[in-house]
């Protein structure tokens, strides 16, 4: 309950008026100090194991998305290329280029 005012007040004035070191406030908000999602609102603070199982479950998803991403690369390298093949063939055959002029 004392760390929480530390937000909005002054340490050293919150220090006196609690009767307490300043340092002895650092202390505690260090202690109390959880990363985000670490803390469930039913329990409070997550235990290690759980913890632990929630990383693992996010570095999986994060690993499924880089592959989406991957594949959509890669699909995209392939769209490309075969743009590009065409543009080459449309040059060899002395045929203008698909693109639209514009109305300069």
């Amino acid at each position: 309950m004392a760390v929480e005012p530390m937000r909005n007040s002054n340490v050293v004035e919150l220090a006196k008026e609690l009767g307490i070191n300043r340092g002895l406030l650092y202390q505690w908000r260090g202690q109390l100090a959880l990363t985000p999602g670490d803390e469930t609102p039913e329990r409070g603070p997550m235990s290690a194991d759980q913890r632990n199982n929630r990383l693992r479950e996010e570095n999986s998803e994060l690993k499924r998305a880089l592959a989406e991403k991957g594949l959509e690369v890669d699909f995209f390298k392939g769209a490309l290329q075969k743009i590009a093949a065409r543009r080459q063939q449309n040059k060899e055959s002395g045929e203008r280029a698909s693109t639209t002029r514009s109305g300069k």
